[in-house]
């Protein structure tokens, strides 16, 4: 980030969405560094300028398969540094476990359809960037549903909720807020996903990114 700009390559085979896109998130203090409309487009670019954050839609020319996620898994693992933030309308499980295969700091996966707010898609990428995690529930649920259990079948529905959200990247009251619960009441079910996941705290207690990323290996193995 330079002079408290995100830097961005934008990555969308569409003219005018991508168009769109660029004057939008430069008004709102970002800097898109490069945009790509095909995918080798997009891994130059990211090599090129190495940004904060990369946006990146799955289906991408010539095939509008999934050449676009295929160049964010490459891209994750030759430089890892930066932030990968798919934005699709396609729920796209299998390679969103691959995306997530090394870890899920630093990646988000947002639907088209269901970002409400540009706020909400600029904070995500932020979020990203700075090495969290902005996952859709709808991406979350699907990923719950194509992998094995393990840990996550001894929670609770309401504990299963709030790790949810939490893998999401929200806050104890923003889940609170989302639920419809107190924030002392989600400090009780985050208390007990930790317990039962066997998540004790240390000096450097970071038990909430162990728990979200256990939580998504699970889902995703």
């Amino acid at each position: 980030m330079i002079d408290g700009q995100l830097r961005v390559v934008l990555a969308e085979d569409s003219v005018i969405l991508r168009d769109g896109m660029v004057e939008l998130l430069g008004s709102r203090g970002c800097r898109v560094v490069a945009t790509a409309g095909t995918a080798p487009e997009l891994v130059a670019s990211v090599d090129e300028h190495r940004p904060d954050v990369a946006v990146v839609d799955i289906r991408m020319p010539p095939t509008h398969t999934d050449e676009g996620i295929r160049a964010a898994v490459e891209i994750r693992a030759r430089t890892p540094e930066v932030g990968i933030l798919v934005f699709s309308q396609h729920n796209e499980t299998v390679w969103a476990s691959r995306l997530l295969a090394d870890g899920a700091a630093g990646v988000g996966y947002l639907l088209k359809e269901r970002v409400a707010r540009t706020d909400e898609f600029v904070e995500a990428l932020h979020r990203v960037a700075d090495g969290g995690t902005a996952l859709d529930p709808e991406v979350v649920t699907g990923l719950m549903r194509g992998g094995r259990r393990g840990r996550v079948e001894t929670l609770t529905a309401r504990e299963r909720e709030v790790l949810e959200l939490m893998a999401q990247g929200r806050s104890n009251r923003a889940i609170a807020a989302s639920l419809v619960v107190s924030e002392r009441a989600v400090e009780k079910h985050v208390a007990a996903v930790f317990l039962k996941f066997g998540l004790r705290a240390t000096d450097t207690d970071n038990r909430r990114v162990k728990a979200v990323l256990a939580y998504l290996a699970e889902s995703t193995g």
